[in-house]
């Protein structure tokens, strides 16, 4: 601890110089006291002989170690908004002001997840909220754009918990998308890995709440793909902060998989049906808010939310909508289910089972929300998403 307490001297004192070097009128004084309070503090602690750790959790053992390690975030984050600050050239009054008033804190949200779908319309809808928002992604490379739209990054791989347990520590809440994965090793070893180190960083960063991306039918009994979500909510409900567990519906924007033999032969395979058969679908832009808006309230019990779309939607409505949008006809076909496995398996899959087995989940109903007349219902209508879709398409020809 004491050699973290003189680093942590030698940043801020780093950090004076080189501010004091750009700018000799010395206009970061807020930030010196915020730097100096931590300060005064990290050397208090390294006077004083009666402290005793950090417990197994990561939680402060002793009064005084606890003032330490608040303050010394203060510091840490002073020293981090005056190096920004002198990386950019261009340091003017304006945005000292606003770096003073970034001392006052507001909440900060993490995001894991955010180079997907969901976890992007959450980061969005939070930074035009004008919310600290820290993407936890696992390739630096992938968060530079988000780094550039002003959110704090953090690296981490879903299976490191202390690695995690740096990224959401601070938060005030925490979003969590756990890793797809549509070709799971027998018994799902990759998630059981990946819930185990996120439950772990959460008991050890102990955000305020946590919002996480559940799926419909993660309570169904049946063996299937979802039963990785299901294994989710259970671990988190033995948290010790409030979970809400975000139960969404079929995407409707995997109706980009539809879209190239739509063009191509007018002709959609289906997996499911009967194709007369309403779909629970959401669109993610619904998903992305509903979770955003979680996150910055308050609630204090554990709770779960089943979320669809406007309207239920059948596959032939599905191709309807192509059709439309398309100027030409379009239609469904099923995919026979004796052909799955074998087709699966051309595209590569090493264990289709689950991904069959939730299908069959949805063609026979047992994949439903656990209170379907209850759901929340979304704004977004499927040919706005398809039109979307489209429109990407076109984008990149």
């Amino acid at each position: 601890m004491f050699a973290e307490a003189t680093a942590l001297i030698r940043q801020r004192d780093r950090a004076r110089r080189a501010i004091q070097e750009t700018d000799p009128e010395a206009r970061f004084k807020p930030c010196y006291a915020a730097a100096d309070t931590g300060l005064r503090h990290v050397e208090h602690v390294t006077r004083t002989s009666e402290t005793t750790g950090v417990d197994y959790r990561g939680q402060n053992t002793h009064p005084v170690q606890n003032s330490f390690v608040e303050a010394g975030h203060q510091c840490l984050r002073s020293i981090y908004q005056m190096t920004l600050m002198l990386s950019r050239k261009d340091v003017s009054t304006h945005k000292i002001a606003a770096l003073n008033d970034a001392n006052q804190e507001g909440p900060m949200f993490a995001v894991t997840g955010i180079t997907g779908q969901v976890g992007g319309v959450v980061a969005r809808v939070l930074l035009a909220a004008g919310m600290d928002v820290r993407g936890v992604v696992r390739d630096p490379v992938k968060g530079e754009g988000w780094a550039n739209q002003g959110c704090e990054v953090a690296i981490a791989e879903m299976n490191d918990a202390v690695a995690l347990a740096r990224a959401f520590d601070g938060a005030d809440a925490v979003f969590i998308s756990l890793p797809p994965n549509f070709d799971p090793a027998p018994g799902f070893p990759e998630s059981k890995a990946a819930i185990a180190a996120l439950s772990d960083a959460l008991t050890a960063s102990m955000p305020k709440r946590v919002v996480c991306l559940s799926t419909i039918g993660a309570q169904a009994t049946q063996p299937n793909l979802l039963q990785q979500s299901g294994m989710m909510e259970r671990a988190f409900g033995l948290l010790p902060m409030p979970v809400a567990c975000l139960r969404a519906g079929w995407f409707m924007e995997n109706t980009a998989f539809d879209l190239e033999p739509a063009l191509a032969s007018g002709v959609i395979p289906s997996f499911l049906y009967p194709l007369d058969r309403p779909v629970p679908m959401v669109a993610t832009a619904d998903v992305g808010r509903m979770a955003a808006n979680l996150l910055r309230q308050n609630w204090t019990e554990h709770r779960i939310i089943e979320l669809e779309g406007p309207r239920r939607t059948t596959p032939n409505e599905v191709a309807e909508v192509f059709s439309r949008l398309l100027g030409r006809n379009v239609r469904m076909e099923p995919v026979a289910r004796d052909t799955w496995e074998r087709l699966f398996a051309s595209q590569g899959m090493k264990n289709s089972l689950p991904r069959i087995q939730m299908l069959d989940g949805f063609n026979e109903g047992w994949i439903e929300f656990e209170r379907p007349a209850s759901t929340v219902k979304g704004s977004v209508p499927l040919e706005t998403v398809v039109r979307g879709v489209i429109q990407r398409m076109s984008e990149t020809v």
